[in-house]
Order: C-alpha cells, then sequence, then structure tokens
C-alpha cells in the first residue's frame, strides 16, 4: 500500500505505532494470531482510516481486506457469511457502514464472530488522531485489574460521591450491578466491539436517590460531536432529574430541550468511570463515542439506557441518551475514595 500523497510525512512512524498497539489488542485481548481467518473492511476517507487500514496490513498480512467503497453491499455480505464462529470481523470507517437493513455488529455476533469495530473515524483528525492512536495502547496488567476492582467497589457500595470542584453529586443507594468494557472477553458470550475500550459503567437502582450539583466541562451536542463550552456549566439535579443548568449555552439548551420534549423529564442514567489514560480533559477528541473513554466520570441525561431496565422506564423506551462529561475532582464509594488526581486509585 503505497502512501497517500495528503498525508504527513510522518504517516510511517504513526502506522508503526498503531500497529504495535493493534498487534497486541490482537494477540492479548482476542487471541488473534495472524494465521487465523480475518476479513477486514475498510474505506480511505479519513486520515485515521488509512492509518489503521495500513497497521492492519502489517499485524495481518494475510487478512482479506475490502474497500468497502469499491465493491457492492452483496460482496461485502456473501464473504462475511462464508466466515466460520471465532473468526475475526474489523471494521474501519470513517463514517458508519450501512448494508440495507442488515445490522452489521449484531448480525456478527449472532454467527459467533470476533469483532473489533472503529467507527466514525472522519470526525477526528489533527492532534486527535495522535490521541486515538494512543487510546488503542492496551494494557491489560492496568485494564483487568482496576476494571474488576472498580466493578467491585460498585456493586457493593451503598453510595457515592461525585466531587466536581467545590460541587458534589450524591448517590445516595445501591447501585445496578456494573458492566466492564476492558477488554477482556474471556467470559463473555460477545467478542469484540468498538474500539477504543476502557470504562466501567452502572446506574442508581434507584434513580430518584441522586441529587444535588455537577459542574460539566463537555457535553455531547445535536450532532453527536464533543462541544466544550467557554465555562463549566453547573446541572442541578433532584430526585434523578436535571431541573436546571447554570451557565448554559444555547446549544446545551437546545439539547435540554430536546430530551424534555421527547422524553418528558430529563432523567440522570448512566454512571460512567472512564479509564482510557489517552483522553483527559486537555486531550480530547470530536467524536463523543470515542471520547466517553475519557479518564474520569460521564453521565448520561434522558431515558435511554439498554443496558438496565427500571420499573418505570423498560429498555428500548425513552429516545435520548447524551453524554456529558464531569469535572473530577474526587470519586467516593461509600468512605472509600477511588479516584484523585486524575486517575483511578484502587
Amino acid at each position: 500500500m503505497s502512501t497517500p500523497s495528503n498525508l504527513s510525512p510522518s504517516l510511517p512512524t504513526i502506522v508503526d505505532t498503531a500497529a504495535g498497539h493493534l498487534k497486541n489488542i490482537l494477540l492479548t485481548a482476542f487471541e488473534h494470531s495472524p494465521e487465523k481467518t480475518a476479513v477486514i473492511v475498510y474505506d480511505q476517507n479519513s486520515p485515521l482510516a488509512t492509518i489503521l487500514t495500513a497497521a492492519y496490513r502489517t499485524c495481518l498480512p494475510t487478512a482479506t481486506f475490502i474497500d468497502f467503497d469499491a465493491v457492492a453491499p452483496a460482496f461485502i455480505l456473501q464473504t462475511l457469511e462464508q466466515l466460520q464462529a471465532s473468526d475475526l470481523v474489523i471494521l474501519i470507517q470513517s463514517t458508519n457502514f450501512r448494508l440495507e437493513a442488515y445490522r452489521l455488529r449484531v448480525e456478527l455476533f449472532k454467527k459467533g464472530l470476533k469483532v473489533i469495530e472503529h467507527p466514525h473515524l472522519g470526525r477526528m483528525d489533527g492532534k486527535e488522531v495522535d490521541y486515538y492512536i494512543d487510546s488503542l495502547a492496551y494494557d491489560a496488567g492496568y485494564y483487568r485489574v482496576v476494571g474488576p476492582a472498580l466493578k467491585a467497589k460498585i456493586d457493593k457500595a451503598s453510595n457515592g460521591v461525585i466531587d466536581s470542584g467545590g460541587e458534589q453529586l450524591i448517590f445516595g443507594g445501591k447501585f445496578e450491578s456494573a458492566k466492564m468494557n476492558i477488554g477482556d472477553y474471556r467470559e463473555m458470550k460477545n467478542v469484540g466491539g468498538q474500539f477504543p475500550i476502557g470504562e466501567v459503567f452502572t446506574e442508581s437502582v434507584d434513580l430518584e436517590a441522586v441529587n444535588g450539583r455537577v459542574r460539566i466541562f463537555v457535553f455531547g451536542d445535536t450532532t453527536f460531536t464533543v462541544n466544550r463550552p467557554e465555562k463549566p456549566i453547573t446541572l442541578i439535579v433532584s430526585k434523578g432529574q436535571v431541573v436546571d443548568a447554570l451557565d448554559s449555552t444555547p446549544e446545551f439548551d437546545r439539547v435540554l430541550a430536546n430530551i424534555h420534549a421527547d422524553d418528558g423529564v430529563i432523567w440522570v442514567r448512566e454512571l460512567g468511570l472512564g479509564m482510557n489514560p489517552a483522553f483527559s480533559k486537555d486531550r480530547t477528541v470530536r467524536d463523543i463515542g470515542t471520547y466517553e473513554r475519557m479518564c474520569g466520570i460521564h453521565l448520561s441525561l434522558g431515558s435511554k439506557h439498554g443496558s438496565y431496565a427500571k420499573p418505570h422506564i423498560k429498555r428500548g423506551e425513552g429516545r435520548h441518551h447524551v453524554d456529558v462529561f464531569a469535572i473530577t475532582e474526587s470519586v467516593r464509594l461509600d468512605d472509600e475514595e477511588v479516584y484523585r488526581d486524575g486517575a483511578w486509585v484502587v
């Protein structure tokens, strides 16, 4: 594969770095060696897509590579249909591949295939490319130790507090059993998912047990893009619902208005403990689904959260799940501090 002329001369170094990270992911997280069957569906419509495709060619030289824009959807589907359980499919997408009504990752998991999905790469460029490549570094000793430790503490905790620099959001009751996205699939039905990884998430068993204030520095706007206001917005939460937003912006007002119009109220649902050290308050990327792994706390606003059902909110109900990112000075579960100085301390 030749190096496109519109990319930086440093591309080979970036590709080498990415290939090193991906090789570790393939061997450690997926237990996939180069001689095993793999199909990579890619496009060439963004710098990151080009870099990742080149990196995977280094890691998996005998894999089947399919340019999404160069063939008919039927050809791609036919190729994927021929795969056997435990084969690997990698999707490198500047946007998000659409194959008629085919729900690609869901159908691949049904076949028992392993899946690595890199979506919305076209939303990131410049320094964000470097941050994204850094986020693919897979430290099993970190993710597979800290992740389960956080889950264990969440599952037994009777309360929690997020301190966002003078304001506190208080979770006054127990949490739902936490789920992990840490690249450890040994006890999971489906192997793989969206990359980069690095998150443990839960929510309050009783949504109304969440009260207080939280300062957010980033939110997902109506284009699913990271939006950073000039000054932090303070959310006032009463009985699990956002009832006011101090120092709001017109775009955040639109987000809240949309949620209120469709869901009736603005619930605080997901409590996400992001673990990926490549992303922070100062190292941001525009794609909200990628930035969700940021090392710190994010919350979701809106009724939608497919992982947990509530008596008054069934799975599939609610239209909105908007991520907002808290200034995180400290996180406490019961009387134990589990986050300080920008890192998890468990």
